[in-house]
């Protein structure tokens, strides 16, 4: 109908039509970034990777869908964030892996459908954008409220009116997937003070970390690290590519 559309964002304006970073762009969760990604690439582009990543849901190949416009499953979240973790291999997640009768014989075992879908160093780099979020980004109080000092990486999620939250946290031995929200849409915030991922799903994270490392079962995990591919060279630090590359210190927002 001949009208621009212009992804919002909710950060700081001193920001906007200035270089950044896409490290900075994913931990800040801006919209306009994301929105120029997929120019670069596509919406099909994108659905065709997800689908990949073990995303079933129908997905409208529209600009839009970064915003959280498609239904989608924990399920799903979690084994495509798991394609990072697991070193560009996606694995489906699979509840049952065997099955015994009461005499400990094995009836039936189960093995999940894996692939390979991005190589090791993309997968080593999407951990290390993901690790920006909870570093200083939108889920920097997984450090300052909850006291996680573990390795970690993650991303906060909103949908469409503040209708559902979510957040995806990933380590290097473990994924997990927490979405709040309604069945109903139109039951949602009003606005995002605490309409969005953040607020909503994030605490249910943070508390689910604490007693999970605090078991000794499972502690182990605070001291596991991710992992560089043989012959990794790429610099991570990207505000010192920067002030490199173009001369100019580039700031990010202060917490």
């Amino acid at each position: 109908n001949d009208t621009i559309w212009r992804p919002r964002s909710s950060g700081p304006v001193e920001y906007h039509g200035k270089m950044v970073t896409l490290k900075w762009g994913l931990a800040q969760s801006e919209n306009y970034i994301s929105a120029w990604l997929m120019k670069q690439f596509s919406p099909q582009a994108v659905v065709d990777i997800m689908q990949r990543m073990g995303i079933r849901s129908f997905i409208d190949p529209v600009v839009s869908i970064f915003l959280g416009t498609s239904d989608l499953s924990v399920e799903e979240m979690v084994g495509a964030y798991g394609t990072f973790v697991n070193k560009g291999v996606y694995t489906r997640p699979l509840y049952v892996t065997r099955i015994e009768d009461r005499n400990g014989n094995v009836i039936s075992t189960f093995t999940p459908f894996i692939d390979e879908v991005i190589s090791e160093e993309d997968a080593y780099l999407m951990t290390s954008l993901l690790q920006g979020v909870v570093t200083n980004g939108t889920a920097v109080r997984l450090r300052l409220t909850y006291k996680l000092a573990n390795q970690m990486g993650g991303k906060t999620g909103t949908t469409q009116n503040h209708s559902n939250g979510w957040f995806m946290g990933v380590m290097p031995d473990l994924v997990a997937g927490v979405w709040t929200g309604w069945e109903d849409q139109a039951i949602h915030f009003e606005d995002l003070s605490m309409g969005q991922g953040a607020n909503m799903a994030l605490p249910v994270f943070g508390i689910f970390m604490q007693k999970l490392l605090a078991d000794k079962d499972f502690s182990v995990m605070a001291e596991s690290q991710f992992e560089a591919p043989p012959g990794f060279n790429i610099e991570l630090d990207c505000d010192k590519v920067v002030r490199e590359q173009q001369g100019n210190p580039f700031r990010q927002r202060e917490y």
